[in-house]
């Protein structure tokens, strides 16, 4: 496997500038990279015996759906990583590009054994963020015009967090909080246990007042009972439209709202048209569809196979 340092600075950067760690990833995809070969001198026997040393190939990724891309980035770290300098990776579209069924989003050039080797786990990568950023953008393109925003949740694939955030923002979603750490979300069972609404929302000011707090409620009296003490980001649970409606009246204006739980694409431009401010879907990181895209090897042979001689900027 390529070395960390001997990786492309401008692939890193690209990869920083995204927010995402590039040495992080790096460790991440040779974990992922070691599921196909476990052990160091392991190889790709299929394609040790099925292709020549010295031959080369030029792999072209296509969309076969209509969609919006991400972790293509990530795809071609993946192909450095098995091939370094000996792999020519062209015409690869940005993340967050819209594309339709045929549209080539990625060629990669270099050996073909390497190509083959590094093939699943880039797709897998690309795919799974791509199929991530096309939902939410169904949801952006759904909201539009109503003034209500997209965004996700903590439900995502243990380790994949920074991913399946990176692609929710790909496709013109917000995230919501990334850790327990960074804001506090007081939900039904930490009500419970602190007492009512309003003793929870004060315990979590005391001992951390310059955090950012959201209540989630499932009532319009303890919606009033927040009002009252000043809290400013409040999580309507399971409400139906007419009950948001009352309580964006109620609220005027004092607090940020939040519409959670149940929603689904149909419903979702009912509950935006009541006046909420966000809309919060799990299902865009833990119920992914796929987004099928195809890698299509076009050559193999001992001769050099160069891809289309523009690179993609940025």
């Amino acid at each position: 496997m390529t070395p960390y340092d001997d990786l492309p600075a401008g692939l890193l950067q690209e990869l920083r500038s995204s927010g995402l760690d590039p040495w992080h990833l790096y460790r991440e995809v040779i974990r992922a990279l070691h599921e196909d070969l476990p052990e160091p001198h392991d190889v790709d026997v299929t394609s040790a015996a099925t292709i020549a040393a010295d031959a080369r190939g030029l792999g072209v990724f296509a969309a076969r759906e209509e969609g919006v891309m991400a972790g293509l980035g990530i795809a071609e770290l993946v192909f450095r990583a098995v091939l370094g300098d000996d792999v020519v990776v062209r015409d690869r579209s940005h993340d967050g590009t819209r594309v339709r069924p045929g549209d080539v989003v990625m060629t990669v050039a270099g050996p073909t054994r390497g190509l083959l080797t590094a093939e699943r786990t880039a797709l897998n990568y690309a795919t799974h963020l791509s199929g991530i950023a096309t939902a939410t953008a169904r949801w952006v393109d759904a909201l539009e015009g109503t003034g209500a925003k997209v965004l996700d949740t903590r439900k995502t694939l243990p380790t994949y967090r920074a991913l399946q955030k990176y692609a929710v923002r790909c496709g013109g979603g917000h995230n919501h909080r990334f850790s327990l750490a960074d804001m506090a979300l007081i939900k039904d069972n930490h009500v419970v246990a602190a007492g009512g609404v309003v003793p929870a929302y004060q315990a979590v000011r005391a001992a951390y007042p310059d955090l950012p707090v959201e209540v989630e409620v499932d009532s319009l009296d303890q919606l009033r009972e927040l009002l009252e003490f000043g809290c400013d980001r409040i999580l309507l649970d399971n409400m139906a439209p007419e009950t948001l409606r009352e309580a964006v009246v109620l609220t005027a204006g004092r607090a940020v709202l939040e519409a959670s739980g149940g929603l689904t694409l149909e419903r979702a431009r009912a509950v935006a048209e009541t006046g909420v401010d966000w809309i919060s879907v799990g299902a865009l990181t833990h119920s992914v569809h796929v987004f099928d895209i195809g890698l299509d090897l076009r050559s193999s042979s001992p001769e050099p196979v160069e891809a289309s001689p523009e690179p993609v900027e940025g």
